[in-house]
């Protein structure tokens, strides 16, 4: 399987197709996409910024960097989001590759430190993250596991 990771701000003509496939995936609206996109093509902070996967034309993985991932602990940032991997393209090491693009990348920005909200166990652990704690989701009931991941010199 041959893929790129392609970083929204190097190839700002991806933003429409790329909002859609996020608001497709996790139900976020359209117009929140945008908008944060729209800031990252501005270029004027590390943050926020958005990075996928393209087979061809087609994107098969994607993830964001945000300042919050819809939690009550406001200091936990910036945060990783919006992590997934079309059904078809998952095993094949899609999500490792994002992840350890996105990390790299906000090294080089001046953020060593990110943080991830997440229902899963035992999957971002190869990847160097670590669990830090429980947050309470916005308007959730149940809450949520917080890893984090440290950039190493």
């Amino acid at each position: 399987m041959n893929y790129e990771i392609v970083r929204l701000i190097d190839r700002p003509g991806l933003k429409e197709q790329a909002a859609r496939w996020f608001h497709e995936k996790w139900d976020i609206p359209l117009a929140a996409y945008l908008e944060s996109m729209e800031e990252c093509l501005m270029k004027k902070n590390p943050v926020p910024q958005w990075y996928v996967a393209m087979e061809g034309d087609r994107i098969i993985g994607g993830l964001g960097v945000i300042e919050n991932d819809f939690h009550d602990r406001k200091d936990l940032a910036p945060n990783v989001c919006a992590v997934y991997t079309e059904e078809d393209r998952r095993g094949r090491g899609v999500a490792g590759a994002l992840l350890q693009e996105v990390c790299a990348d906000m090294k080089d920005r001046g953020i060593d430190t990110l943080y991830l909200v997440t229902d899963h166990t035992s999957f971002y652990e190869r990847y160097d993250w670590e669990f830090l704690c429980m947050v309470q989701g916005d308007g959730e009931p149940d809450l949520t596991r917080m890893y984090v991941h440290y950039s190493r010199p």
